[in-house]
Parts: structure tokens; C-alpha cells; sequence
């Protein structure tokens, strides 16, 4: 505002910043209308992770590229031994329920109580290792357990699927005899 007395002086016209604000309204647009376009054309139909929801992290991670890496490859056994051991001993009895002796069992159960003990006096830092060493005995009792009812599921199974495939001979034999197929 003016003093009284004094004429009013004209603001500054600042052409560089009206020019670079109309560069960049030219610029949007463009970009706008070719977005339309390509629209039109359905080119954004099909791409890979449509329809899934975005991986928003809420906190900022330094490491992101490699964790999604990782993610993405489905790579395992890399981190530090306290998270890869918490893995591997909730996969631990599917595991073991793959080894066909309980030889075999036992030597991975020793070396898998073997690598929880040398985690937890390595001091490197990083998180604790909260894993549990597994009972031996107990395990390869679980072991037995588990192989036993899959051995005995699997024999209902293939008695029944013999019974059925006896019962679907004697149906085709008979079609067959009546002439009907």
C-alpha cells in the first residue's frame, strides 16, 4: 500500500517465471492428452501387477531394493541366522517328513540344533536368536508318528482306488455284454 503523498510503485513483471509456468502447463498437457491416448489404444490393459494392491511402505528403508529382490527372485537362505533359522524351523517338520530314514532325520536334527547353538554365540549384532533346539527323541518319535499315518492313508488310498477301478470293470464289462456304451 502507498504512503499519502508518494505515488505508487508497479511490481516487477518477472517473464522468465511466467514463461517457465507456461512451459510447464504446455508440458502437462501434453503429457495428459498422450495418457488419454494410450488409453484409447487399451496399452495400459495387461500389465504385470494389475489388479494387485501397491506395496506401500510406510517407513523408509534403505534396503528396499534388495528385499524385494529377494521377494521377487523367491531367494532364501540369505539374511542373518537368526531370521533364516526361524524359517527353516517353522518348515522344519515338512522337512524331515521328506527324509525316508530315521538315520537321516536324526543328522538333520543334529545339524540344525548345531547351527541354532553357534547362532546364538555369534555377537554380531542384528536380532536375537529365539529359535529352539529340538529334542531328538522327540522329534524322531513325531517323525515316526507322521510317516505312519501318511503310509497308512496312502494304502486306504490305493485300496480304494483299486476298488473303484475294479468296480469301473465290472460297469464296462456289463455294457459291454448289453451292448450299451
Amino acid at each position: 500500500m502507498a504512503s499519502p503523498g508518494r505515488p505508487e510503485e508497479p511490481e516487477p513483471i518477472d517473464h522468465e517465471g511466467a514463461a517457465a509456468r507456461e512451459s510447464m502447463n504446455r508440458r502437462a498437457h501434453f503429457v495428459e492428452i498422450s495418457i488419454q491416448q494410450a488409453m484409447r489404444r487399451r496399452e495400459f490393459d495387461d500389465l504385470p501387477g494389475a489388479g494387485k494392491p501397491l506395496r506401500m511402505r510406510h517407513t523408509h528403508d534403505p534396503d528396499w531394493w534388495i528385499r524385494s529382490k529377494i521377494e521377487r527372485e523367491r531367494l532364501s537362505g540369505l539374511g542373518p541366522p537368526a531370521l533364516t533359522l526361524r524359517t527353516e524351523d517353522a518348515q522344519l517338520d515338512e522337512r524331515l517328513d521328506a527324509l525316508a530314514s530315521e538315520s537321516a532325520v536324526r543328522e538333520h536334527l543334529d545339524d540344525f540344533n548345531r547351527r541354532v547353538v553357534e547362532a546364538r554365540r555369534q555377537l554380531q549384532g542384528g536380532p536375537p536368536v529365539i529359535t529352539p533346539t529340538r529334542d531328538l527323541d522327540a522329534e524322531v518319535q513325531r517323525w515316526a508318528a507322521r510317516r505312519t499315518t501318511r503310509l497308512r492313508e496312502a494304502s486306504e488310498r490305493r485300496e480304494r482306488e483299486a476298488a473303484e477301478e475294479a468296480e469301473s470293470r465290472r460297469a464296462r464289462g456289463w455294457r459291454r455284454w448289453l451292448g450299451v456304451r
